[in-house]
């Protein structure tokens, strides 16, 4: 954490197995680690947090450890956004700061399901509607950023209530179907993406982004910005 954040660092929420194991594919699974852990609200600088909190966008790191539990690899609890007061769901954006992310969106009733893998400097947009779970497949730390609406609280439950996502990733790569998703289709993958008009490209950190309005105005008011969420989920994703 200490290599991608020069700024006041908060204490660290950890997510521990007991609160995993409803998601996980063994979920008789035990570990006496912590499996992840999220710093959240950060900002180096009062200004900073001022602009952020005026633009009700929260800036994250999250650190994931490489783990293997019981033949999976370590994730992500998992979540959906609810919807915004246009009624479409909030969206969310992650940058891969360290290491390789394995990013699996789907739709709620996982008649969509997508992978987008990042490596370092790539964004994930995560579109509206499309609940996601981040995997580390990697022999080294994960390290990912995020922006995302302070409007909203994410909706752990309806994983909870799948165990987990229509896949799970297995060691050495294996996507398994999880059996309370026998009609999920097969995974589409797609690259990571960028938006140049918005100032989201991959030379450009997402922290840079606070001080403009309009690079992130999309995340809460995805509804004026559709164009761009038909990209992620249409033709740019393509079975490999």
């Amino acid at each position: 954490m200490d290599s991608y954040w020069d700024g006041p660092k908060p204490e660290a929420q950890a997510r521990t197995i007991e609160e995993m194991q409803d998601v996980l594919a063994d979920p008789g699974c035990t570990s006496d680690q912590p499996l992840y852990f999220m710093y959240r609200d950060l900002a180096r600088s009062d200004d900073d947090r001022r602009w952020l909190h005026d633009h009700h966008v929260r800036y994250d790191i999250t650190v994931i450890p490489s783990r293997i539990l019981c033949g999976e690899y370590v994730k992500t609890k998992g979540h959906y956004h609810t919807v915004n007061p246009a009624g479409v769901p909030y969206p969310e954006i992650y940058e891969v700061l360290s290491g390789t992310g394995h990013y699996l969106l789907q739709t709620e009733d996982a008649s969509d399901v997508v992978m987008i893998v990042g490596s370092v400097g790539d964004k994930i947009l995560i579109p509206p509607g499309y609940g996601h779970v981040t995997i580390n497949p990697a022999r080294e730390d994960l390290v990912m950023a995020n922006l995302v609406s302070t409007e909203f609280s994410s909706n752990y439950a309806p994983y909870a209530e799948m165990r987990g996502a229509a896949y799970y990733e297995m060691e050495g790569g294996a996507l398994v179907k999880n059996p309370r998703c026998p009609d999920a289709p097969p995974v589409r993958y797609c690259d990571p993406v960028e938006v140049p008009e918005l100032g989201i490209e991959k030379e450009v950190g997402l922290y840079d982004l606070i001080g403009r309005p309009r690079a992130v105005a999309f995340l809460n008011h995805p509804e004026q910005f559709m164009e761009i969420f038909a990209d992620v989920t249409g033709g740019c994703l393509l079975m490999r």
